[in-house]
C-alpha cells in the first residue's frame, strides 16, 4: 500500500509537468497566431422561423399517430397552394417583412462591440426601413463607459437609417446596459429583468501605506496638473479626489443627458440616482414601454415576419483551434485524475 501511494503522487507529478508544458506550448502557438488571423469573418444567418417549425413537427412525431400527421400535412400542402392561388400581382411583388435578431452579451470591456459592429452592418446593407425591423437581445450588467458608449452609438446607427429598433431584455441591462438600451424606439423587458443603474461608480486601491511601511518608495512623474487625480501607489491628495469626484459628476451628467435625448418619456431626475428596477417597476417608472420576455416577442412575431437571427462569428486559424482542443483536453485529463486519485483513497 505504501507503494502505491508513493507511485500516486510520482504520477500525479508527473502528470502536472507534462500539463504545464502543454498548457505553455498551446498558448505560445495560439497567442502566435493571433496577429496572423487578422479579424476575418463571417455572418452566420439562421431562420428562427424554420427552427420553431422543426421542433413543432418532432413534437407531433411523438404526440401524434400517424394517420393525424398525414392529415396534417394534406392540409398544410392544401393551404399552401390556396396561398399561391390567391396572390395577386400586387401581393407577389410586394416586399416581404423581415425581423432581423443579433445578441449582445456585454461584460465589462463590452467585448462583443466588434461583433455587434459587424453584425448591424451587415443588416443595414439589406434591411428595409418600410418593411423591416431590427431586434438586439441584450445582456449586460455594464462597464467601461467608453466601451458602452461606442456600443451605445452602433445602435444609434439602426436609428439613423431609420428602421425600428426594438430592444428585449431578459435578465439585466444595467449602467452601461441601459445607455445601450435606451437608444432603441421600443424597449422589452421580463417581470423580473433588472433595469437602470443610471449612474457612475469608480474605485481605486491605494498601496502607499504598505509600501511606506515596508521602506518602499514611489516616484510618480507627471505632466500636466491633471495628468493623475488619484493613484495606486503615490500618497492621494484632497485636490486629487476632488478632480476625481468631478469627473464622475461630469460623466453623470452626460449619461443623464443620453438617457433623456433618446428616452424623453422618462423622468431623468426620478431614476439617475443610480438605482435598480425590476421589471415590473421599471414599467412604472417609464424604463421599459412593456413587460415580456424575448421568446414570446419573437415567436410571436413568426406568425406573420420572417424572423432571422444573425451572428457575425470570427474565423479562428488552424493553430487557435489546435490550441483550443489541446486546452479541452488537457482539462478534461486533469478532472479524469482527480477523480481517479480520489477514488484510490477507498483502495484497501
Amino acid at each position: 500500500m505504501e507503494f502505491l501511494a508513493e507511485y500516486g503522487v510520482f504520477l500525479a507529478k508527473a502528470v502536472t509537468v507534462v500539463i504545464a508544458v502543454v498548457l505553455a506550448v498551446a498558448g505560445v502557438v495560439a497567442v502566435s497566431s493571433k496577429g496572423k488571423a487578422g479579424a476575418e469573418g463571417a455572418i452566420e444567418v439562421t431562420k428562427i422561423n424554420k427552427r420553431i417549425a422543426e421542433m413543432k413537427e418532432a413534437i407531433e412525431d411523438k404526440i401524434l399517430d400517424r394517420d393525424t400527421i398525414k392529415e396534417k400535412q394534406k392540409v398544410a400542402k392544401k393551404e399552401q397552394k390556396s396561398k399561391k392561388k390567391n396572390k395577386s400581382a400586387d401581393e407577389t411583388t410586394e416586399a416581404k417583412k423581415r425581423m432581423y435578431v443579433i445578441d449582445f452579451d456585454g461584460d465589462i470591456k463590452a467585448s462583443e462591440n466588434e461583433t455587434l459592429r459587424n453584425s448591424i452592418t451587415a443588416v443595414l446593407s439589406v434591411a428595409d426601413p418600410k418593411n423591416d425591423e431590427i431586434v438586439i437581445r441584450l445582456e449586460s450588467g455594464g462597464g467601461m463607459v467608453h466601451s458602452y458608449g461606442l456600443a451605445s452609438a452602433q445602435l444609434n446607427r439602426i436609428k439613423n437609417a431609420g428602421i425600428p429598433l426594438t430592444v428585449c431584455v431578459d435578465k439585466v441591462a444595467a449602467s452601461g446596459g441601459y445607455m445601450m438600451a435606451c437608444v432603441a424606439d421600443k424597449i422589452i423587458a421580463s417581470p423580473f429583468a433588472v433595469l437602470g443603474s443610471i449612474g457612475v461608480v469608480a474605485q481605486v486601491p491605494n498601496f502607499n501605506k504598505l509600501l511606506k511601511k515596508n521602506s518602499i518608495d514611489i516616484e510618480l512623474l507627471t505632466a500636466g496638473e491633471h495628468k493623475r487625480t488619484l493613484t495606486m501607489f503615490g500618497e492621494n491628495t484632497d485636490q486629487g479626489r476632488e478632480k476625481f469626484k468631478h469627473d464622475l459628476e461630469d460623466t453623470h451628467d452626460l449619461f443623464k443627458a443620453f438617457v433623456r435625448e433618446h428616452r424623453p418619456v422618462v423622468n431623468i431626475s426620478e431614476v439617475a440616482n443610480g438605482d435598480v428596477w425590476f421589471g415590473r417597476r421599471a414599467l412604472d417608472v417609464k424604463l421599459v414601454d412593456e413587460l415580456k420576455t424575448s421568446d414570446e416577442y419573437i415567436n410571436h412575431a413568426c406568425d406573420s415576419l420572417d424572423v432571422f437571427e444573425v451572428q457575425y462569428k470570427e474565423k479562428k486559424s488552424l493553430q487557435e483551434k489546435l490550441g483550443l482542443s489541446v486546452a479541452a483536453g488537457v482539462e478534461k485529463s486533469v478532472h479524469k485524475l482527480i477523480s481517479s486519485l480520489q477514488q484510490s483513497r477507498f483502495i484497501s
